[in-house]
């Protein structure tokens, strides 16, 4: 079982459109995949409930907020929408179960400083050397100054960078009705796609 964790401390950085889209790319590859949510405002799970039932399937993974427990049997891929403020014994929990960690960072002075300390204490956790980290930029608009403090920021991680993605109005309307842009014809989302291929490829490994 694979179990992909998306995390940052810092509220609004796009944890739960990131978390859904992920999902989304796993049913789209035919897996048996949970969403499972412990962030307070429950987005994925609202995001879930509005999902059509043409769409493929992703079932909810009904998370104790305040226990962790291993997800049930009779699936492969799990992905973890995590709170903000997540650290300490909480984020613990969180890298004993997970696989992948997957940090979502917009390009905002603010949203970097906010999550250095985090990627910090993911690195000197214990579980670190058998979780892989990658960080996905969000809401990116590479012509701009903000762009280039990002990627000279992530860049000083010594992480991977799995991608930019656009700041685009697909994701909040998709959103809207439980869909993900791996659940429309290619065409559609061409440049979206694009940009999430080496994300896909590195949940693929």
């Amino acid at each position: 079982m694979s179990v992909i964790a998306v995390a940052n401390p810092k509220g609004g950085v796009g944890k739960s459109t990131l978390s859904s889209q992920i999902a989304g790319y796993l049913a789209s590859q035919g897996h048996p995949v949970m969403l499972g949510d412990i962030d307070r405002q429950q987005s994925c799970k609202l995001w879930l409930s509005l999902r059509p039932a043409s769409a493929r399937p992703i079932n909810s993974w009904e998370v104790n907020r305040d226990e962790l427990a291993k997800p049930p049997k009779g699936t492969t891929h799990v992905v973890l929408d995590t709170p903000a403020g997540l650290h300490g014994k909480r984020l613990k929990e969180v890298l004993k179960l997970a696989h992948k960690v997957v940090v979502p960072l917009q390009p905002s002075v603010f949203d970097i400083f906010a999550t250095k300390d985090f990627l910090d204490e993911l690195s000197a956790s214990n579980q670190a050397a058998k979780t892989q980290i990658g960080i996905v930029g969000m809401r990116v608009d590479e012509r701009t100054r903000a762009a280039e403090q990002l990627r000279q920021f992530v860049e000083s991680t010594g992480l991977p960078v799995l991608g930019y993605l656009r700041d685009t109005q697909n994701y909040v309307q998709l959103a809207g009705r439980g869909l993900t842009v791996f659940d429309l014809t290619p065409e559609r989302v061409a440049r979206d796609l694009a940009q999430w291929q080496p994300i896909c490829d590195w949940l693929d490994q």
